[in-house]
């Protein structure tokens, strides 16, 4: 099988999203190929983090569908149309599907490493004798090996995000997602995260990115989506879309950062 006619590992097909009258998502298609690194960019209110959300069914699409790894999310067919699956068939869906939010989102009374195993073990109902270990590891992978026994309120702003990334690679996920994952830190600490994310590409982890770091967008992602009022006004690799965008808006929003 020729790269070319590989499956994607993300597939995005007509999906609109609102919230009472605001549309927020108006018939997005994106395909995200497996291994790759897809960054999304656009101004604030453009449907880049429901996007991400609608990908692993923190929101239900309206219309259109979304599939990882040849699987319907959220939803199955049958009779010609998509119904609802069952919250317990959800969940585990989504733990092929790693989160990566803005705000860390770690839980306050477990320390470091039983942040890193609580999922695997409750979510996946792997054996601690396994998970331990390997949380041990994964936190040497993010360069905190030597945090696994603190809370998270000693840890500086990226590293709790480094302690949430690898809370992310614990449930062996199929795909990454991330959230402005560094728009929380100083920015002093936002290298340590984006060193992370950048080994991870190398590593050829599939991931979509939200983010308004435009180097590392051009330096790591294999696609550029640029996305403006709920649509993908246009896309493609970062050495052409971030110097030579063909649409007026995607050189507006450029002339900001670059």
């Amino acid at each position: 099988m020729t790269a070319s006619t590989v499956p994607p590992m993300v597939r995005v097909r007509g999906v609109h999203k609102s919230y009472h009258d605001n549309t927020v998502l108006k018939g997005v298609d994106l395909d995200v190929a497996p291994g790759s690194v897809t960054v999304l960019i656009g101004p604030s209110g453009a449907g880049k983090s429901t996007l991400l959300r609608v990908i692993n069914h923190l929101e239900k699409v309206d219309r259109g569908y979304v599939m990882v790894d040849g699987e319907l999310i959220g939803h199955r067919r049958a009779g010609g149309r998509l119904h609802e699956l069952r919250e317990s068939e959800i969940l585990k869906q989504r733990t092929n599907i790693g989160f990566v939010f803005q705000d860390f989102n770690l839980f306050a009374n477990l320390t470091v490493l039983q942040n890193v195993a609580e999922a695997p073990i409750s979510a996946q109902r792997r054996r601690p004798a396994e998970v331990y270990p390997m949380a041990r590891e994964l936190l040497d992978r993010v360069g905190l090996a030597d945090k696994a026994d603190e809370y998270p309120r000693r840890l500086s702003g990226g590293q709790q995000q480094r302690v949430a990334i690898a809370r992310a690679l614990a449930l062996r996920p199929k795909l990454l997602l991330f959230d402005e994952p560094t728009s929380a830190l100083d920015p002093e600490l936002v290298g340590e995260v984006l060193a992370v994310m950048r080994s991870l590409a190398d590593q050829g982890t599939t991931m979509v990115v939200v983010t308004h770091e435009m180097a590392f967008a051009r330096e790591v992602a294999d696609t550029v989506v640029f996305m403006a009022d709920g649509a993908v006004v246009e896309q493609g690799p970062p050495d052409r879309l971030l110097v030579r965008p063909d649409h007026e808006r995607t050189r507006s929003f450029l002339a900001k950062f670059l």
